[in-house]
């Protein structure tokens, strides 16, 4: 996994490439045919405190900044806002065609983006809602209408 993840940091760019898809805002594409299971990009960041997380999100909320936050575990969290890399521009889908997943990398955790099945030239999608928390959560304010059970993780 290591050697996949250092061979990734130098080609990446050649896989994928942000830009506006038609809805709004930004979005992360494939520049050419991604295989399922194929690593994708890291979601790179400043790697910060989970107590943070509330702070900084408020100190982004008054400047008007989007915020780009990915929890890596109960601990750590990273945060893309201002440092990370076009990974933050991928957008939430109930029927993702990817996946994140951890992975340690000389002792260090790093958040990987995994195809979940081929993918060509189509804008990458993940669920930011793996658990059943968040998913509750997700269902009671935007009131999803596609099959909630589908996207239990």
């Amino acid at each position: 996994m290591a050697m996949r993840y250092r061979v990734l940091q130098k080609t990446y760019k050649q896989m994928v490439e942000c830009t506006s898809p038609y809805i709004h805002g930004l979005g992360l594409f494939c520049r050419r045919d991604i295989e399922a299971g194929e690593m994708v990009i890291e979601y790179a960041g400043t790697v910060i405190r989970s107590v943070l997380t509330d702070k900084r999100e408020k100190m982004y909320d008054a400047r008007g900044i989007g915020c780009y936050m990915f929890r890596i575990d109960a601990d750590d969290v990273v945060d893309a806002t201002m440092s990370g890399n076009e990974a933050r521009f991928i957008n939430h889908s109930c029927e993702p065609n990817c996946y994140s997943k951890v992975i340690t990398v000389d002792g260090q955790k790093k958040i990987m983006i995994f195809a979940l099945r081929r993918s060509a030239t189509h804008q990458l999608h993940y669920n930011y809602f793996t658990n059943k928390a968040r998913l509750a959560h997700m269902y009671l304010t935007s009131r999803v209408t596609s099959n909630v059970t589908s996207i239990i993780m």
